[in-house]
């Protein structure tokens, strides 16, 4: 049994390498595609994730959930919230690759953990430890840096990341799996991309049938190019702990702030550096605050069931701190903060 357990977690670590490595790697994907622009871009991405998502769900027979989601009104207006912050989130970061922004664009997923916890405390009154109270002092300072260094907000930053953020929130409250989520979402970015695309090419600037058919064939792929890294995520999931995860998130914008510097050779001047510092900073506060009180939580947990075997009186000496420390969503609460609410949730908006 240990040995198939250490099997399914080096499954679900090779899951998790390939999903982040390929959202990492996704900034190589979206020139290829020119000289499409990024509204069309985003509209078979639309199109052609809804295709691909369909044809996977047909295959597992995985609808029954489609019936619940239209008997819920609310829920069906969460996920038209979910499906245009998205496509907000998704149009900005293609725009941003090809117009040479791939090191401001991965900023925007390095803060996104900041912005995530920012909007905890605003909007769900949610109380911080003092360490992650330095940390969003820390990423304000970061923003105040860069905002110097490019001579104006990091506004494509600022934008992927509130994107991403409100999108993690609304999908906290709708709890559909990645796939489920994808569908319904792109179900409703289908009509209006397809009506776009339709209008693009009855003014003859559509590129998908004008440029070859190695050029279509691109453009229909950013279905798969969507829904391959998220059911790898998808069987990461299941298999890894949400820390591990969340630690592993970081390569994709590392891997993306690497291109931006080494393949697309975008300018990084000293206060560039300073800005990125302080997000890394700030970063590792979280993580540090994170991991320690998860052990914290792991402890108190094995304590309080060691008390529970040996007995009532035993069990009434486990501190009331140690107890709280033992609640399932607190140690997911503290897990998805390292993480930057990673989960179906803040999956396939990542790129």
């Amino acid at each position: 049994m240990a040995g198939e357990s250490r099997g399914e977690q080096r499954t679900g670590l090779l899951n998790g390498f390939a999903a982040y490595g390929m959202w990492g790697l996704v900034p190589l994907f979206w020139p290829l595609m020119k000289p499409a622009g990024a509204i069309e871009i985003l509209a078979h991405r639309m199109v052609w994730s809804l295709a691909v998502v369909g044809v996977l769900l047909l295959v597992m027979r995985r609808w029954a959930w489609a019936g619940e989601l239209l008997r819920q009104p609310r829920k069906l207006g969460l996920i038209t919230i979910a499906a245009a912050v998205i496509t907000v989130n998704w149009g900005v970061y293609i725009w941003a690759v090809n117009s040479g922004h791939v090191v401001e664009a991965s900023l925007g997923y390095f803060i996104n953990p900041l912005v995530t916890i920012a909007m905890g405390v605003l909007l769900l009154k949610e109380r911080l430890r003092p360490v992650q109270w330095a940390a969003v002092g820390v990423g304000a300072a970061a923003v105040l840096v860069l905002t110097i260094g490019y001579g104006r907000p990091p506004w494509i930053s600022l934008c992927l990341a509130f994107s991403f953020a409100t999108y993690g929130l609304v999908k906290k409250k709708v709890n559909l799996g990645g796939l489920e989520s994808l569908a319904a979402e792109s179900t409703i970015q289908f009509l209006p991309a397809l009506a776009y695309l339709l209008w693009l090419g009855s003014r003859g600037d559509a590129t998908f049938t004008t440029h070859g058919p190695g050029h279509a064939a691109l453009l229909a792929a950013t279905g798969v190019v969507t829904a391959i890294p998220l059911i790898c995520f998808g069987a990461a999931a299941i298999r890894v702990p949400l820390s591990t995860l969340g630690l592993l998130q970081y390569m994709a914008p590392v891997f993306q702030f690497l291109l931006g510097i080494f393949y697309f050779h975008e300018a990084m001047p000293a206060e560039r550096w300073a800005g990125f510092a302080l997000v890394w900073l700030a970063l590792s506060l979280l993580t540090f605050d994170a991991l320690r009180t998860a052990r914290r939580g792991a402890l108190a947990l094995r304590e309080a069931a060691r008390a529970a075997a040996a007995g009532p009186a035993a069990a009434a000496s486990v501190p009331a701190e140690a107890v709280a420390l033992t609640v399932p969503a607190e140690a997911a609460g503290i897990a998805a903060e390292a993480a930057g609410a990673a989960g179906p949730a803040g999956s396939h908006g990542t790129v």
